[in-house]
């Protein structure tokens, strides 16, 4: 019988998880309390809320629960306190690496500003990474529910931002509205300023979305990606070229992409040669962190701890770290196996 090892020490990068979400349940209490916000109940009860958001309703559902969240964090030293803390929790969860993703135009009205916004979330970046180890930088996403331009102008600060830690430009919310080629432009400008290119797509709609995040955004990752399980072709596509798609397990079956664990294509995606990073996207929302995910993987999909191991390496080498932090994790992913 194999030896089954603990996946909280197997070194990973974490390379899909949002602002907010990130955000231990207990916080956002401690912060509501501290702002006089009455929060739903859905966010009340210690409980991951029971979410679908493959219609409409759904995903705005979904999206008031964010933003009330998001609404508790006003002041500094609560964006402080919640990047320190997802570091810690990645820390936990054998974590070597975090790519935070965040739209800070989101922030900027209670944060005086949206450069403000910015240089107050990498500063708090800066100084959890000092305290934790963790390597952490700062992926800027646009939002596709908004106008193209605004996506311009947040692609600019971001490549201003480049040598402060900001590596990448993504573009997330409801991927049916909103054509990824609409803002070709503002990831062209990300791109020009040596960002890497990682949209959100394959999650809410099928194949096409990640073609169109292929041929118009040229995306060196995927956001989720899984439903590119759905067309042989573009899987083929997606291997020949090792685009990395960011799988989130947890959150595709929290939002009712697929029904129950054992449906979401991890194998599907792993046979084909397509590198993952596996992500908890939202653990405020789906409760399961990093470490988690690669349980699914274990617990549902049969993956071998060669096969975790090999995941792990995926998403290390998917991501924007250094070449020596990257070596240091792929030695002691080897390191993990062979033990």
């Amino acid at each position: 019988m194999e030896q089954v090892r603990d996946l909280t020490l197997l070194p990973k990068a974490h390379l899909h998880l949002h602002f907010t979400g990130s955000m231990r349940p207990a916080t956002l209490l401690d912060l509501a309390d501290k702002y006089g916000v009455r929060l739903p109940d859905a966010l009340t009860t210690g409980e991951p809320p029971k979410l679908r958001a493959t219609d409409e309703r759904g995903w705005f559902r979904f999206q008031r629960l964010y933003d009330a969240a998001r609404s508790c964090l006003r002041e500094p030293e609560d964006i402080v306190r919640l990047v320190r803390e997802a570091a810690e929790e990645d820390v936990r969860d054998g974590g070597g690496w975090l790519e935070i993703q965040v739209d800070p135009t989101s922030y900027a009205p209670l944060l005086g500003g949206m450069i403000p916004a910015i240089e107050i979330i990498l500063d708090a970046v800066e100084s959890a990474s000092r305290d934790t180890g963790l390597g952490i930088r700062v992926l800027i996403a646009a939002n596709r529910m908004k106008h193209p331009l605004d996506a311009r102008t947040l692609a600019r600060l971001a490549v201003r931002y480049a040598d402060r830690g900001i590596v990448g430009f993504g573009l997330s919310n409801d991927e049916r509205r909103g054509m990824a080629r609409d803002f070709d432009r503002a990831f062209a400008i990300a791109r020009e300023g040596g960002l890497l290119a990682a949209p959100h797509g394959g999650e809410l709609t099928g194949p096409a979305s990640v073609r169109d995040c292929l041929d118009d955004l040229h995306a060196s990752r995927i956001g989720h990606g899984v439903r590119a399980a759905e067309d042989p072709r573009l899987l083929k596509r997606l291997a020949d070229r090792q685009v990395t798609c960011e799988v989130c397990p947890a959150s595709n079956v929290a939002l009712g992409v697929y029904e129950k664990h054992e449906d979401v294509p991890l194998r599907k995606l792993f046979e084909a040669g397509v590198p993952m990073a596996l992500g908890a996207d939202d653990p405020l929302l789906f409760g399961s962190r990093l470490a988690a995910q690669y349980e699914i993987a274990r617990r549902y999909h049969g993956f071998s701890d060669a096969e975790l191991a090999e995941l792990a390496r995926q998403s290390v080498r998917g991501s924007a770290a250094p070449e020596d932090v990257r070596a240091k994790l792929l030695a002691g992913i080897d390191d993990w196996l062979a033990g």
